[in-house]
């Protein structure tokens, strides 16, 4: 074999010896080590777990709050019976009549209904009446029947229009009337 020291010089030798040294002894590490494991000090493997996130909401944990498309509005017309300060008979029932419009932007349906306020309730067989269905920009009429209480005096009965989630909205309406001693001969 021919002699090739004179392509290379001889620290070449000590070079490539420690890179195959070193690689040897890295690779020694790589080993896996065994080891005793102790499990009354350790602390077991939980395994992680996945959450998904649900594609639909879940109704569980909120509920969003619907955004009303419409606005509510009752403005008041006129009295279309009992003007304001008429004088009943005591005992009188009393057939009461506004006029008033859909101003809002909501139609009232069933769900709509008028509240007594403030005031007496004269007689009205309830303290909540059903708002008189309408579409809206249209006119309406709300009729309540009253009595005249039996003492002489001045009475007013005040309601106001409520929408679906029980808010009150609109011009109120009101009864307002003197009780007069009946003439009975």
């Amino acid at each position: 074999m021919p002699n090739l020291r004179w392509l290379y010089p001889p620290w070449v030798d000590l070079v490539v010896l420690t890179i195959l040294g070193g690689i040897l002894t890295g690779c020694q590490n790589l080993v896996p080590q065994r080891s005793v494991i102790d499990y009354t000090t350790s602390t077991p493997f939980i395994p992680p777990i996945l959450l998904t996130t649900p594609t639909q909401p879940n109704h569980l944990f909120f509920e969003p709050t619907p955004t009303k498309q419409c606005e509510d509005n009752l403005s008041f017309i006129g009295d279309l019976t009992v003007p304001d300060g008429s004088q009943v008979p005591a005992n009188a029932i009393i057939d009461k009549r506004w006029e008033v419009i859909n101003s809002g932007t909501c139609d009232w349906d069933a769900r709509y209904h008028l509240r007594l306020i403030a005031g007496s309730l004269l007689g009205a067989n309830a303290s909540e009446q059903p708002l008189y269905p309408a579409r809206s920009g249209a006119r309406a009429v709300l009729r309540i029947f009253f009595q005249a209480p039996s003492e002489e005096g001045r009475y007013r009965s005040a309601w106001q229009a409520f929408d679906p989630d029980d808010l009150p909205f609109g011009d109120p309406i009101f009864i307002d009337i003197e009780v007069i001693a009946s003439s009975t001969p």
